[in-house]
């Protein structure tokens, strides 16, 4: 087999994590805890809430968990954590691509050096 080449029981591991990914974002994401996460509890707690300045990206289509221009608050919702999904996929793959194709040719596994004496 091509050590470059992915077994069907890898490309089945990453597509259930691709399905894991997906689902928690697009679904469970949705009964997710509607109470304030670590730093707005602290800002709440120490009284400096009253200080948050909006932020420039407030108006962002993604801005708040959710997605610009869906009225439904479950499917905006979810939509946006597809998307958020998808995007850091994208992104982590396209620099594990760069990463790969830097990387001197002798460190890669199963790559020879040349003929052998």
């Amino acid at each position: 087999m091509n050590p470059g080449s992915r077994s069907r029981r890898d490309i089945g591991v990453l597509m259930g994590f691709l399905v894991a990914a997906l689902l928690l974002a697009g679904v469970v994401s949705y009964y997710a805890s509607g109470d304030p996460d670590g730093l707005n509890k602290v800002a709440i707690d120490k009284q400096f809430a009253s200080s948050e300045q909006p932020h420039d990206l407030d108006d962002s289509p993604l801005a708040g968990y959710a997605t610009t221009g869906v009225d439904d608050e479950r499917f905006s919702g979810g939509l946006a954590g597809v998307i958020g999904v998808a995007v850091t996929l994208v992104v982590a793959g396209g620099v594990a691509s760069l990463i790969r194709r830097r990387e001197p040719q002798e460190t890669r596994p199963g790559a020879t050096s040349g003929p052998s004496a």
